[in-house]
């Protein structure tokens, strides 16, 4: 049995045809999954930790399709039963949430050479550790749209914030980075 690909069909779409078929919500899974795994391993920093919230994720996802409108893109959807297994994770371990980020720099890079890849990774160390100082809801906002490689519009759904709150969350983030750190950042996002 081959499995049918929906490569020109949007989130929105394929999650309403998810309700009925499994295949689309595979598809879904497959455009999503590394977003979700890079968001929580960020938090946890631990891989099995990671994996596990991000298969509870997803079955939740999938136990409330139903529940998706439209109203907001997939992915901010997703991401927010994400951020929400994420904080009851933290309130089970009885500890305050930290953002142990070092982990995330064991995400592997398909494609690059090996010097960049060595080079993006010490830049990522640097990163992290200066990330652990910043305000909760400015990593937050950092995490969404550099890790999870969110948009701005979809970060602001997520947090429930506008999209010029969550810029300027990632804005005043970036500069108490390059602050803490004297990292040179580029921004990708306009």
């Amino acid at each position: 049995m081959t499995i049918p690909h929906y490569p020109s069909m949007d989130d929105a779409n394929l999650a309403r045809l998810a309700r009925a078929e499994p295949d689309a919500f595979a598809e879904l899974y497959r455009r999503h999954v590394q977003s979700v795994y890079r968001y929580h391993m960020a938090h946890t920093g631990n891989v099995h930790d990671a994996e596990d919230l991000t298969s509870q994720t997803f079955m939740s996802a999938l136990e409330g399709i139903r529940s998706y409108r439209g109203a907001a893109p997939y992915i901010a959807w997703l991401m927010g039963i994400a951020s929400r297994l994420r904080l009851r994770f933290f309130r089970r371990r009885a500890t305050k949430p930290e953002v142990p980020l070092d982990a995330a720099l064991h995400i592997p890079t398909p494609g690059l050479p090996t010097d960049r890849s060595a080079f993006q990774r010490l830049e990522r160390t640097r990163i992290l550790n200066a990330l652990k100082q910043l305000s909760s809801d400015r990593a937050e906002a950092l995490i969404l749209c550099f890790f999870s490689e969110l948009s701005f519009t979809e970060a602001a759904s997520v947090l429930g914030k506008s999209e010029a709150a969550v810029k300027m969350l990632v804005s005043r983030g970036l500069q108490d980075l390059r602050a803490r750190s004297s990292i040179a950042l580029e921004m990708d996002y306009e």
